[in-house]
């Protein structure tokens, strides 16, 4: 009999610039939204209209880094003339739904991409500053247990989904 493994929580995770320097370990990422670029079919045969994605076209997105405090890992990232290699590193609490026990398995979400909107935050005694950076997305590759389910390279033509190149086909061809 299989067992089942239901995910319950993000349970920990560390950010990485370039993949090796630990940065941003007060930091709450907000993850880009993908939302495909789409053409209007219409005509003989279909009726009304349909919204058909354009394969691997997306419009433009953004990851939001957002600090408790400035610090020297903030202003690491915030140049728009160089993009950023940023990498996040978690595990995922899994339940075995037979058993009950706990188990953990790892996320990794890398991200490259140029500061886009830069907050500062609030000066207030006492308080976190809740300053951020957002991040126009050029290149995200999620895995979780050395499987690719998501690489879209907006810059290199390439588009997986659960290890499959979509767009080998295209490339093939033209």
């Amino acid at each position: 009999m299989s067992m089942l493994q239901l995910p319950e929580v993000l349970n920990h995770f560390n950010v990485y610039e370039d993949g090796d320097v630990l940065v941003g370990q007060d930091a709450d990422i907000e993850l880009p939204e993908f939302t495909a670029i789409t053409d209007t079919l219409s005509g003989s045969g279909i009726l009304g209209e349909i919204e058909d994605p354009v394969t691997g076209q997306y419009e433009s997105a953004t990851m939001t880094i957002k600090w408790a405090v400035i610090n020297k890992d903030y202003f690491r990232i915030i140049d728009p003339t160089r993009p950023k290699t940023m990498t996040l590193r978690g595990s995922v609490q899994m339940m075995d739904t037979s058993t009950g026990e706990t188990d953990y398995k790892p996320i990794k979400i890398v991200v490259r991409g140029k500061a886009k909107n830069i907050a500062l935050g609030k000066f207030e005694k006492g308080k976190k500053m809740e300053n951020e950076v957002e991040i126009e997305i050029m290149y995200i590759k999620v895995t979780s247990d050395k499987t690719t389910l998501l690489e879209l390279d907006k810059l290199n033509f390439k588009f997986v989904l659960n290890g499959e190149d979509k767009l080998a086909k295209i490339r093939a061809q033209v």
